[in-house]
């Protein structure tokens, strides 16, 4: 790989003499989704990617790690180096945003998952490019009117958090737009777990913080529940691994059915305790689950119940089968989580 130097400030690239051709933009490539669809893709044998992130925290570098790229550019800075360099561009994945729930400052969310996502619109726009984008299941709010990727939803909906609110703000403008790219597509994703977010910290999945409560103190705490009609540990989420999230990502960006936003769970809603004696089973250990009272500041927000509504992917011709809450969960602590844990204090 020989390194070369752009005239950019802030984009790191690395150019490998294999030919003309396409790349594959892929924005948010050191964090979860993003480095896990970028390997994805190198096992399908695309190495011609432009991968985008700030690429300026030690944590995230393991998800880099033997990943094999074209480009490396700084997102602050991507639309002036494509600009500049115009290189061809045949598919570009949208996975950057920022996902923090507990970030209220509107403001962040608006710059990056609203207006980010507008330039990257734009660019796909003007060169006929087919994008797929993350949008997100906080979009549904409580889930009072349910959980439809019909096209007259994010009008209706009221999302709980800034974050929320910001990706149903950005559905509702690519609803309304007149010029778009050639096929685009926003993705509601669920619950997602798997490998590559240790670096999320709070924000990592439950499986995540279950794995790692268990190997520390040999129980998981669940929430009580503080509703009639559902007995503790039955709060109920629709849970998708990560592997499946990518698959559809590189099947709507090559097969191109009708564009439009997408849920992105498995359709069916599985418990808290489903997924702990899940995490425990991957172990090896006797479950140990034990109950605590969820923080009043969030009862009256919790999400008792989410499930995707999936027929809209279905009709539209995907047909592999997602894996179940258990296949899923003990792929990623038998195969990732318990390996990567060995040696660690």
């Amino acid at each position: 790989m020989i390194m070369t130097s752009l005239s950019l400030t802030g984009a790191e690239a690395s150019a490998k003499q294999d030919g003309a051709g396409s790349y594959t933009i892929v924005t948010g490539a050191a964090g979860f989704i993003g480095s896990r669809m970028a390997r994805l893709l190198n096992t399908l044998g695309e190495r011609r990617l432009i991968l985008v992130d700030r690429f300026n925290r030690a944590d995230k570098q393991p998800n880099l790690d033997g990943i094999d790229f074209a480009f490396k550019v700084d997102r602050d800075i991507l639309f002036e180096w494509l600009e500049a360099e115009g290189p061809p561009i045949d598919r570009f994945y949208h996975l950057g945003a920022r996902t923090d729930t507990t970030e209220f400052d509107y403001s962040i969310h608006e710059r990056l998952n609203v207006e980010y996502s507008r330039k990257a619109w734009a660019f796909c726009t003007r060169h006929g490019i087919p994008i797929v984008y993350a949008s997100s299941a906080a979009t549904y709010g409580d889930g009072i009117l349910g959980y439809s990727d019909a096209h007259d939803m994010p009008d209706r909906l009221q999302p709980l958090n800034p974050y929320g609110v910001s990706k149903n703000e950005f559905d509702k403008w690519a609803l309304r737009q007149t010029e778009t790219p050639p096929h685009w597509y926003g993705l509601k994703f669920f619950n997602v777990y798997g490998p590559g977010e240790s670096h999320k910290g709070r924000m990592a999945s439950v499986v995540f913080h279950a794995f790692r409560q268990i190997r520390e103190r040999g129980f998981v705490e669940l929430f009580r529940s503080h509703r009639p009609g559902f007995r503790d540990g039955w709060q109920l989420r629709d849970f998708i691994h990560v592997r499946d999230v990518i698959k559809v990502c590189r099947w709507l960006a090559t097969s191109l059915p009708a564009s439009g936003l997408y849920n992105l769970g498995t359709g069916r809603a599985r418990s808290f305790e489903d997924l702990a004696k899940a995490t425990f089973a991957g172990m090896s250990i006797e479950p140990d689950i034990r109950y605590i009272d969820m923080p009043a500041d969030i009862r009256d927000k919790y999400q008792y119940f989410t499930e995707a509504d999936m027929h809209k992917l279905r009709e539209a011709g995907y047909s592999d089968p997602f894996l179940s809450l258990e296949e899923g969960v003990t792929d990623y602590v038998s195969g990732f989580l318990l390996p990567s844990a060995v040696g660690q204090p």
